[in-house]
Protein backbone atom coordinates (compact mmCIF):
# COMPACT_ATOMS: atom_id res chain seq x y z
CA UNK A 1 0.00 0.00 0.00
CA UNK A 2 1.29 3.48 -0.87
CA UNK A 3 2.26 5.78 1.95
CA UNK A 4 0.09 8.40 0.25
CA UNK A 5 -3.00 6.41 1.15
CA UNK A 6 -4.92 7.55 4.21
CA UNK A 7 -5.34 3.92 5.27
CA UNK A 8 -2.37 3.14 7.49
CA UNK A 9 -2.18 0.10 9.76
CA UNK A 10 -0.06 -0.63 12.82
CA UNK A 11 1.52 -3.66 11.15
CA UNK A 12 2.99 -1.65 8.27
CA UNK A 13 6.75 -1.22 8.09
CA UNK A 14 7.66 2.34 9.15
CA UNK A 15 10.83 2.43 7.03
CA UNK A 16 8.87 1.58 3.91
CA UNK A 17 6.28 4.23 4.74
CA UNK A 18 9.04 6.82 5.19
CA UNK A 19 10.65 5.83 1.89
CA UNK A 20 7.37 6.55 0.06
CA UNK A 21 6.69 9.83 1.92
CA UNK A 22 6.21 12.75 -0.49
CA UNK A 23 7.01 15.24 2.30
CA UNK A 24 10.02 13.42 3.73
CA UNK A 25 12.59 15.79 2.21
CA UNK A 26 11.29 18.73 4.25
CA UNK A 27 12.74 17.24 7.42
CA UNK A 28 16.20 18.41 6.37
CA UNK A 29 15.03 22.01 6.62
CA UNK A 30 14.50 21.77 10.40
CA UNK A 31 16.86 21.61 13.35
CA UNK A 32 15.98 18.38 15.14
CA UNK A 33 18.44 17.57 17.96
CA UNK A 34 19.95 14.11 17.72
CA UNK A 35 18.13 11.55 19.84
CA UNK A 36 14.91 13.61 20.00
CA UNK A 37 11.50 12.67 18.65
CA UNK A 38 9.53 15.89 18.79
CA UNK A 39 5.82 15.34 19.34
CA UNK A 40 5.19 18.80 20.79
CA UNK A 41 4.79 20.76 17.58
CA UNK A 42 1.28 21.73 18.60
CA UNK A 43 2.81 23.77 21.47
CA UNK A 44 6.04 24.99 19.89
CA UNK A 45 7.43 23.95 16.54
CA UNK A 46 11.19 23.41 16.16
CA UNK A 47 13.50 25.93 14.53
CA UNK A 48 14.02 25.86 10.79
CA UNK A 49 17.33 26.79 9.21
CA UNK A 50 15.47 29.42 7.16
CA UNK A 51 14.04 31.09 10.26
CA UNK A 52 17.44 31.16 11.99
CA UNK A 53 19.10 32.60 8.87
CA UNK A 54 16.46 35.32 8.57
CA UNK A 55 16.84 36.18 12.24
CA UNK A 56 20.62 36.42 11.91
CA UNK A 57 20.33 38.69 8.87
CA UNK A 58 17.85 40.93 10.68
CA UNK A 59 20.09 41.24 13.72
CA UNK A 60 23.53 41.45 12.15
CA UNK A 61 22.75 43.38 8.98
CA UNK A 62 19.41 45.18 9.16
CA UNK A 63 19.66 46.21 12.81
CA UNK A 64 23.42 46.39 13.39
CA UNK A 65 24.32 47.99 10.04
CA UNK A 66 21.14 49.47 8.59
CA UNK A 67 19.97 50.79 11.96
CA UNK A 68 16.89 53.04 11.78
CA UNK A 69 17.18 53.22 8.01
CA UNK A 70 15.95 49.62 7.87
CA UNK A 71 12.39 50.67 8.66
CA UNK A 72 12.37 51.84 5.04
CA UNK A 73 15.23 50.10 3.25
CA UNK A 74 14.55 46.61 4.69
CA UNK A 75 10.76 46.93 4.63
CA UNK A 76 10.32 46.71 8.40
CA UNK A 77 7.33 49.03 8.45
CA UNK A 78 5.24 46.85 6.15
CA UNK A 79 6.11 43.49 7.77
CA UNK A 80 2.66 42.95 9.39
CA UNK A 81 1.04 43.11 5.95
CA UNK A 82 3.74 41.39 3.88
CA UNK A 83 3.96 38.54 6.39
CA UNK A 84 0.16 38.40 6.54
CA UNK A 85 0.15 37.88 2.78
CA UNK A 86 2.50 34.92 3.25
CA UNK A 87 0.13 33.39 5.81
CA UNK A 88 -2.98 33.96 3.67
CA UNK A 89 -2.61 30.98 1.30
CA UNK A 90 -1.84 28.65 4.21
CA UNK A 91 -5.26 29.43 5.71
CA UNK A 92 -7.14 29.62 2.43
CA UNK A 93 -7.47 33.39 2.18
CA UNK A 94 -6.96 35.89 -0.62
CA UNK A 95 -4.22 38.47 -0.15
CA UNK A 96 -5.10 41.57 1.83
CA UNK A 97 -7.27 39.78 4.41
CA UNK A 98 -4.59 38.65 6.88
CA UNK A 99 -2.35 40.80 9.03
CA UNK A 100 0.29 39.51 11.44
CA UNK A 101 0.39 41.29 14.79
CA UNK A 102 0.39 41.01 18.57
CA UNK A 103 -0.78 37.82 20.31
CA UNK A 104 -3.87 35.68 19.97
CA UNK A 105 -5.13 37.07 23.28
CA UNK A 106 -4.85 40.68 22.14
CA UNK A 107 -6.26 39.89 18.72
CA UNK A 108 -9.28 38.09 20.15
CA UNK A 109 -10.08 41.15 22.23
CA UNK A 110 -10.01 43.29 19.10
CA UNK A 111 -12.11 40.85 17.09
CA UNK A 112 -14.80 40.35 19.72
CA UNK A 113 -15.26 44.10 19.99
CA UNK A 114 -15.25 44.43 16.20
CA UNK A 115 -17.88 41.70 15.79
CA UNK A 116 -20.09 43.22 18.48
CA UNK A 117 -19.84 46.60 16.75
CA UNK A 118 -20.93 45.00 13.48
CA UNK A 119 -23.97 43.45 15.19
CA UNK A 120 -25.14 46.33 17.41
CA UNK A 121 -28.62 44.97 18.09
CA UNK A 122 -27.26 41.73 19.54
CA UNK A 123 -25.42 41.47 22.85
CA UNK A 124 -24.50 37.82 23.35
CA UNK A 125 -21.24 35.97 22.79
CA UNK A 126 -21.47 32.18 22.40
CA UNK A 127 -18.39 30.03 23.06
CA UNK A 128 -17.35 26.54 24.16
CA UNK A 129 -16.75 25.85 27.84
CA UNK A 130 -13.99 23.51 26.67
CA UNK A 131 -12.31 26.28 24.69
CA UNK A 132 -8.67 27.12 25.28
CA UNK A 133 -8.88 29.12 28.54
CA UNK A 134 -7.39 32.35 27.19
CA UNK A 135 -10.28 32.61 24.71
CA UNK A 136 -12.72 32.49 27.61
CA UNK A 137 -10.68 34.91 29.70
CA UNK A 138 -10.75 37.43 26.87
CA UNK A 139 -14.48 36.96 26.34
CA UNK A 140 -15.02 37.51 30.07
CA UNK A 141 -12.90 40.66 29.83
CA UNK A 142 -15.06 41.96 27.00
CA UNK A 143 -18.25 41.38 28.99
CA UNK A 144 -16.67 43.22 31.93
CA UNK A 145 -15.97 46.16 29.63
CA UNK A 146 -19.45 46.05 28.10
CA UNK A 147 -21.86 45.20 30.94
CA UNK A 148 -24.82 44.71 28.58
CA UNK A 149 -22.98 41.88 26.78
CA UNK A 150 -23.41 38.32 28.06
CA UNK A 151 -21.37 35.17 27.54
CA UNK A 152 -23.12 31.84 26.97
CA UNK A 153 -21.01 28.69 27.18
CA UNK A 154 -21.76 25.31 25.63
CA UNK A 155 -20.97 22.75 28.33
CA UNK A 156 -19.74 19.33 27.26
CA UNK A 157 -22.57 16.82 27.32
CA UNK A 158 -25.18 19.48 28.14
CA UNK A 159 -25.68 21.77 25.17
CA UNK A 160 -24.35 21.72 21.63
CA UNK A 161 -22.84 25.03 20.61
CA UNK A 162 -25.37 25.65 17.85
CA UNK A 163 -28.30 25.27 20.25
CA UNK A 164 -27.19 28.46 22.03
CA UNK A 165 -27.17 30.58 18.86
CA UNK A 166 -30.31 32.69 18.77
CA UNK A 167 -31.62 36.14 17.85
CA UNK A 168 -29.53 37.71 20.65
CA UNK A 169 -26.24 36.20 19.49
CA UNK A 170 -23.81 38.70 18.00
CA UNK A 171 -20.77 36.48 17.66
CA UNK A 172 -19.72 32.86 18.06
CA UNK A 173 -16.15 32.17 19.21
CA UNK A 174 -15.01 28.66 18.38
CA UNK A 175 -11.82 26.60 18.23
CA UNK A 176 -11.20 24.84 14.94
CA UNK A 177 -9.38 22.02 16.76
CA UNK A 178 -9.95 21.27 20.45
CA UNK A 179 -6.66 21.79 22.27
CA UNK A 180 -7.18 18.82 24.62
CA UNK A 181 -8.81 16.18 22.47
CA UNK A 182 -7.75 17.13 18.96
CA UNK A 183 -11.38 17.03 17.77
CA UNK A 184 -11.90 18.98 14.53
CA UNK A 185 -15.02 21.07 13.97
CA UNK A 186 -16.72 21.37 10.59
CA UNK A 187 -15.86 24.96 9.72
CA UNK A 188 -18.22 25.36 6.80
CA UNK A 189 -21.27 23.83 8.49
CA UNK A 190 -20.94 25.79 11.73
CA UNK A 191 -20.19 29.06 9.93
CA UNK A 192 -23.30 28.66 7.78
CA UNK A 193 -25.49 27.78 10.77
CA UNK A 194 -24.32 30.79 12.76
CA UNK A 195 -24.63 33.21 9.86
CA UNK A 196 -28.11 31.90 9.02
CA UNK A 197 -29.09 32.96 12.53
CA UNK A 198 -27.58 36.41 12.00
CA UNK A 199 -24.42 35.86 14.03
CA UNK A 200 -20.79 36.39 13.05
CA UNK A 201 -18.13 33.75 13.71
CA UNK A 202 -14.55 34.02 14.98
CA UNK A 203 -12.44 30.89 14.43
CA UNK A 204 -9.37 30.18 16.56
CA UNK A 205 -6.92 28.39 14.27
CA UNK A 206 -4.20 27.82 16.87
CA UNK A 207 -4.19 24.05 16.40
CA UNK A 208 -4.98 23.89 12.70
CA UNK A 209 -3.00 26.52 10.76
CA UNK A 210 -0.11 24.64 9.17
CA UNK A 211 -1.46 21.20 10.06
CA UNK A 212 -4.37 20.94 7.65
CA UNK A 213 -5.82 22.72 4.64
CA UNK A 214 -7.87 25.50 6.25
CA UNK A 215 -10.30 27.17 3.81
CA UNK A 216 -11.40 30.47 5.34
CA UNK A 217 -12.66 32.13 2.16
CA UNK A 218 -14.33 28.99 0.81
CA UNK A 219 -16.18 28.52 4.10
CA UNK A 220 -17.36 32.13 4.17
CA UNK A 221 -15.69 32.82 7.53
CA UNK A 222 -16.05 36.29 9.05
CA UNK A 223 -12.97 36.47 11.27
CA UNK A 224 -10.17 34.23 12.50
CA UNK A 225 -7.08 34.34 14.70
CA UNK A 226 -4.12 32.03 14.79
CA UNK A 227 -0.61 31.64 16.11
CA UNK A 228 2.61 31.03 14.20
CA UNK A 229 4.83 29.39 16.81
CA UNK A 230 3.15 25.96 16.61
CA UNK A 231 2.73 24.22 13.27
CA UNK A 232 4.22 27.22 11.41
CA UNK A 233 7.46 26.94 13.43
CA UNK A 234 8.18 30.66 13.81
CA UNK A 235 9.70 30.55 17.30
CA UNK A 236 8.60 31.07 20.91
CA UNK A 237 6.23 34.00 21.29
CA UNK A 238 6.13 34.62 17.53
CA UNK A 239 3.47 37.07 16.31
CA UNK A 240 -0.10 35.93 15.89
CA UNK A 241 -2.36 36.85 12.97
CA UNK A 242 -5.84 38.17 12.25
CA UNK A 243 -8.06 37.27 9.32
CA UNK A 244 -10.95 39.55 8.40
CA UNK A 245 -13.13 38.87 5.37
CA UNK A 246 -12.98 41.67 2.81
CA UNK A 247 -16.70 42.34 3.14
CA UNK A 248 -16.16 43.62 6.70
CA UNK A 249 -13.19 45.91 6.03
CA UNK A 250 -15.12 49.13 5.53
CA UNK A 251 -16.81 48.80 8.91
CA UNK A 252 -14.01 47.59 11.20
CA UNK A 253 -14.04 49.16 14.65
CA UNK A 254 -11.62 47.81 17.23
CA UNK A 255 -10.80 49.26 20.65
CA UNK A 256 -6.98 49.21 20.65
CA UNK A 257 -6.48 52.13 18.30
CA UNK A 258 -2.73 52.61 18.34
CA UNK A 259 -0.56 54.53 15.90
CA UNK A 260 0.38 51.51 13.75
CA UNK A 261 -3.28 51.21 12.77
CA UNK A 262 -3.54 54.90 11.88
CA UNK A 263 -3.92 55.85 8.24
CA UNK A 264 -0.91 58.20 8.51
CA UNK A 265 1.14 57.19 11.57
CA UNK A 266 4.05 59.52 10.84
CA UNK A 267 1.84 62.56 10.39
CA UNK A 268 1.57 62.49 14.21
CA UNK A 269 -1.99 63.78 14.15
CA UNK A 270 -3.91 64.25 17.38
CA UNK A 271 -7.06 62.45 16.20
CA UNK A 272 -7.34 58.82 15.19
CA UNK A 273 -8.11 58.02 11.55
CA UNK A 274 -7.96 54.27 11.01
CA UNK A 275 -6.02 52.67 8.19
CA UNK A 276 -7.84 51.00 5.35
CA UNK A 277 -8.52 47.29 5.18
CA UNK A 278 -7.11 44.72 7.54
CA UNK A 279 -4.40 47.16 8.70
CA UNK A 280 -7.10 48.58 10.97
CA UNK A 281 -6.35 45.70 13.36
CA UNK A 282 -2.80 46.92 13.96
CA UNK A 283 -2.06 48.68 17.22
CA UNK A 284 1.52 49.38 18.27
CA UNK A 285 5.03 48.94 16.89
CA UNK A 286 5.65 45.34 15.94
CA UNK A 287 8.69 43.26 17.08
CA UNK A 288 10.90 43.20 14.00
CA UNK A 289 13.23 40.36 14.99
CA UNK A 290 10.29 38.07 15.68
CA UNK A 291 8.72 39.09 12.39
CA UNK A 292 11.91 38.32 10.48
CA UNK A 293 12.10 34.84 12.03
CA UNK A 294 8.42 34.33 11.14
CA UNK A 295 8.98 35.48 7.57
CA UNK A 296 11.87 33.04 7.19
CA UNK A 297 9.83 30.19 8.65
CA UNK A 298 7.04 30.89 6.17
CA UNK A 299 9.37 30.65 3.17
CA UNK A 300 9.29 26.86 3.57
CA UNK A 301 5.57 26.86 2.85
CA UNK A 302 5.79 28.42 -0.60
CA UNK A 303 5.86 25.04 -2.38
CA UNK A 304 4.13 22.84 0.22
CA UNK A 305 0.99 21.03 -0.93
CA UNK A 306 -1.44 21.41 1.97
CA UNK A 307 -3.50 18.43 0.81
CA UNK A 308 -0.38 16.29 1.23
CA UNK A 309 0.16 17.80 4.68
CA UNK A 310 -3.36 16.83 5.69
CA UNK A 311 -3.04 13.33 4.24
CA UNK A 312 0.22 12.67 6.06
CA UNK A 313 -1.13 14.15 9.28
CA UNK A 314 -3.97 11.65 9.21
CA UNK A 315 -1.57 8.83 8.40
CA UNK A 316 0.76 9.70 11.29
CA UNK A 317 -2.02 10.08 13.83
CA UNK A 318 -3.75 6.87 12.71
CA UNK A 319 -0.45 4.97 12.86
CA UNK A 320 0.20 6.29 16.36
CA UNK A 321 -3.28 5.47 17.66
CA UNK A 322 -3.22 1.93 16.28
CA UNK A 323 0.29 1.15 17.52
CA UNK A 324 -0.46 2.47 21.03
CA UNK A 325 -3.62 0.37 21.15
CA UNK A 326 -1.67 -2.69 20.04
CA UNK A 327 1.53 -2.30 22.06
CA UNK A 328 0.14 -0.63 25.19
CA UNK A 329 -3.09 -2.59 25.50
CA UNK A 330 -2.17 -3.82 28.99
CA UNK A 331 -2.34 -0.30 30.38
CA UNK A 332 -5.19 1.98 31.30
CA UNK A 333 -4.94 4.44 28.43
CA UNK A 334 -8.08 6.06 27.04
CA UNK A 335 -7.85 7.71 23.62
CA UNK A 336 -9.97 10.88 23.69
CA UNK A 337 -9.09 11.91 20.13
CA UNK A 338 -11.69 11.07 17.48
CA UNK A 339 -10.66 8.05 15.45
CA UNK A 340 -12.74 9.06 12.43
CA UNK A 341 -10.20 10.90 10.23
CA UNK A 342 -12.53 13.72 9.23
CA UNK A 343 -13.14 14.52 12.91
CA UNK A 344 -9.57 15.02 14.13
CA UNK A 345 -6.81 17.56 13.74
CA UNK A 346 -3.11 16.72 13.92
CA UNK A 347 -2.76 15.60 17.52
CA UNK A 348 -3.57 12.54 19.61
CA UNK A 349 -4.44 12.65 23.30
CA UNK A 350 -4.67 9.86 25.83
CA UNK A 351 -6.06 10.05 29.33
CA UNK A 352 -3.91 8.33 31.93
CA UNK A 353 -4.10 8.69 35.69
CA UNK A 354 -0.38 9.47 35.92
CA UNK A 355 -0.18 11.46 32.71
CA UNK A 356 2.14 14.15 34.06
CA UNK A 357 4.69 11.69 35.38
CA UNK A 358 4.54 9.58 32.21
CA UNK A 359 5.18 12.59 30.00
CA UNK A 360 8.19 13.58 32.13
CA UNK A 361 9.58 10.06 31.79
CA UNK A 362 9.09 10.20 28.01
CA UNK A 363 10.82 13.56 27.77
CA UNK A 364 13.72 12.17 29.78
CA UNK A 365 14.05 9.49 27.09
CA UNK A 366 13.98 11.92 24.17
CA UNK A 367 10.29 11.64 23.24
CA UNK A 368 8.86 15.10 23.80
CA UNK A 369 5.10 15.40 24.20
CA UNK A 370 3.19 17.50 26.67
CA UNK A 371 0.70 17.29 29.53
CA UNK A 372 -2.67 18.98 29.82
CA UNK A 373 -4.49 19.02 33.13
CA UNK A 374 -5.89 17.05 34.71
CA UNK A 375 -4.77 13.75 33.12
CA UNK A 376 -4.03 14.15 29.42
CA UNK A 377 -0.92 13.08 27.53
CA UNK A 378 -0.93 15.12 24.31
CA UNK A 379 1.13 14.43 21.20
CA UNK A 380 1.30 16.72 18.17
CA UNK A 381 2.21 15.45 14.69
CA UNK A 382 3.81 17.89 12.27
CA UNK A 383 4.04 16.29 8.82
CA UNK A 384 6.97 18.35 7.54
CA UNK A 385 9.55 16.89 9.93
CA UNK A 386 8.05 13.76 11.49
CA UNK A 387 8.19 10.29 9.97
CA UNK A 388 6.66 6.89 10.62
CA UNK A 389 9.89 5.55 12.09
CA UNK A 390 9.67 8.37 14.66
CA UNK A 391 6.14 7.28 15.52
CA UNK A 392 7.09 3.62 15.88
CA UNK A 393 10.03 4.46 18.15
CA UNK A 394 7.93 6.87 20.26
CA UNK A 395 5.35 4.14 20.87
CA UNK A 396 8.10 1.68 21.83
CA UNK A 397 9.42 4.19 24.40
CA UNK A 398 5.91 4.77 25.74
CA UNK A 399 5.44 1.03 26.13
CA UNK A 400 8.73 0.78 28.04
CA UNK A 401 7.77 3.64 30.37
CA UNK A 402 4.43 1.99 31.11
CA UNK A 403 5.65 -1.63 31.28
CA UNK A 404 8.47 -0.82 33.70
CA UNK A 405 6.45 1.81 35.57
CA UNK A 406 9.39 4.14 35.08
CA UNK A 407 7.01 7.05 35.65
CA UNK A 408 6.99 6.16 39.36
CA UNK A 409 10.48 7.63 39.81
CA UNK A 410 9.95 10.54 42.27
CA UNK A 411 11.80 12.97 40.01
CA UNK A 412 9.01 12.74 37.45
CA UNK A 413 6.38 13.98 39.91
CA UNK A 414 8.08 17.37 40.43
CA UNK A 415 5.79 19.89 38.79
CA UNK A 416 7.33 22.42 36.44
CA UNK A 417 5.78 25.81 35.65
CA UNK A 418 5.22 25.06 31.96
CA UNK A 419 3.67 21.65 31.20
Amino acid sequence: MSANSVNIHASMNPSELDAADALGAYRRQFVIPEGVIYLDGNSLGPASYAALAALETAAKEEWAQGMIRSWNSAGWFNLPVSVGDKIAPIVGAEMGQVVACDTITVNLYKLLHAALALNPGRRKIVAEASSFPTDLYVAQGVTATLPDVTLALAEDGKAELTSLIDAETAVVLVNHVDYRTGALRNMQALTQQAQAAGALVIWDLSHSAGALDVALDACGVDFAVGCTYKYLNAGPGAPAFVYAAKRHHAHIKQPLTGWWGHARPFAFETGYDRADGVRAFLTGTQPVLSFRALSGALDIWEDVDLSQVRRKSLQLTQYFIERVKTECAAHDLVCITPEAPEQRGSQVSFQFEHAYEAIQALIDRGVIGDFRAPNVMRFGFTPLYLGFTDVAHAVAVLKEVLDTQAWKDPKYSIRTTVT
